[in-house]
C-alpha cells in the first residue's frame, strides 16, 4: 500500500508537467488567431498581461514576505519568461507551430543534459534528440524556413533554458508567490511591446476577451503546474518531460488544423513519448533532507 501511495504522488507532478505541455499547444493554437489583429507583440502582451493579473488576483503574493536574493531570483526569472514568450511568438510569424517548437525545445535538452547525473538520463535525452529531430525539416525543407523565424526561435530557445534554471531556484517559494510574481516581471517587460506595435487595437472589447482566454490556456494554467512539478522533479527529469510539447504540437496539428503527419513523425512521437516515459519511470523522488519547507496550499 505505500509503495501504491509513492508511486501515485511521484506521478502528480509528471502529470502536471502533461497538462502544462496540452494547455500551451491549445493556447497557442488559438492565440495565433489574433496575429492579423494585433500581430505577434500585440498578442504577446496580451497573453503575458492578463496571465499575470490572473495570478496577482489567485494568490495576491504581498501577502508573503520576499528576501532580496529570491526578488533578485524572481527578476531572472520574470524577465525570462517574458521574453522567451516574446521571442517564440516573432517566430510563429514566418515559421509552423511544430517547427518553432522542435528548435525552441533545444533550450531545455541543453539544460537537461548539462544537468544531467544519471547514465540512464543520456538515453531518454538520445530519444527526446532523435524525436525532435524528425520532427524538425531536414533536407531541401531547410531551405524554405525563414532566417528571421529560425533567429527568434533560437533565441527563445536560449531564454527557456534560462527560464528552467531560474524557476528552479524560486522552486521553494510558494508557487502562487513565484509565478505571479514571475508573470508581473514577464508583463513589465513584453506588454509595452505589444503598446507600440498594435497601440488602440487592444483595447477593442472582443480582442480584449479573447486575449483573457488565451492567457488563461496557454500562460497561466501551464506555468502554475510547471512550478508544481518543478518542485518535486529533479531539473533534469523537467527537461526531458517536457520533450513531449513538440510531439503534442504535431498532434494539435492533425486533430484541430487537419495536419497529416509523415511516418517519420509518427517515429518522431513514439519517440519522445518513450523519452518522456522513460524519465518519468528513473527520475529520482527530492531528497527529504532538503525538501522545501514552503509548502503548496
Amino acid at each position: 500500500m505505500g509503495s501504491h501511495n509513492t508511486r501515485l504522488a511521484n506521478s502528480v507532478p509528471l502529470l502536471a508537467v502533461l497538462g502544462s505541455v496540452i494547455a500551451l499547444g491549445i493556447g497557442t493554437s488559438f492565440a495565433k488567431h489574433l496575429f492579423p489583429v494585433v500581430g505577434s507583440l500585440g498578442t504577446t502582451a496580451l497573453r503575458v498581461g492578463f496571465s499575470a493579473l490572473l495570478m496577482l488576483a489567485l494568490w495576491r503574493p504581498w501577502r508573503w514576505a520576499l528576501s532580496r536574493s529570491d526578488a533578485i531570483s524572481l527578476l531572472r526569472y520574470g524577465v525570462a519568461l517574458g521574453l522567451m514568450n516574446l521571442l517564440f511568438y516573432m517566430s510563429l510569424r514566418t515559421i509552423p507551430f511544430g517547427v518553432a517548437v522542435a528548435i525552441e525545445f533545444s533550450g531545455p535538452l541543453t539544460v537537461a543534459l548539462l544537468s544531467s547525473r544519471k547514465a540512464i538520463n543520456f538515453v531518454w535525452l538520445a530519444l527526446a534528440m532523435v524525436g525532435l529531430g524528425l520532427l524538425l525539416p531536414l533536407g531541401d525543407n531547410v531551405a524554405s524556413l525563414d532566417p528571421e523565424g529560425v533567429a527568434y526561435a533560437l533565441l527563445a530557445a536560449v531564454f527557456w533554458g534560462a527560464y528552467i534554471v531560474f524557476g528552479k531556484r524560486v522552486g521553494h517559494l510558494h508557487a502562487g508567490h513565484s509565478v505571479a510574481l514571475g508573470l508581473s516581471v514577464a508583463a513589465i517587460t513584453v506588454v509595452p511591446f505589444g503598446v507600440w506595435h498594435a497601440g488602440t487595437a487592444l483595447l477593442s472589447p472582443s480582442i480584449l476577451l479573447y486575449g483573457l482566454l488565451v492567457a488563461a490556456v496557454s500562460s497561466a494554467i501551464p506555468i502554475s503546474l510547471e512550478m508544481m512539478a518543478l518542485k518535486r522533479l529533479p531539473q533534469e527529469a523537467f527537461g526531458i518531460m517536457t520533450s513531449m510539447e513538440p510531439a503534442v504540437a504535431a498532434l494539435l496539428g492533425l486533430l484541430v488544423l487537419n495536419e497529416h503527419l509523415t511516418a517519420l513523425q509518427w517515429v518522431a512521437i513514439v519517440c519522445t513519448m518513450l523519452a518522456a516515459a522513460g524519465s518519468a519511470w528513473t527520475a529520482a523522488p527530492p531528497n527529504p533532507a532538503t525538501k522545501p519547507a514552503a509548502q503548496e496550499s
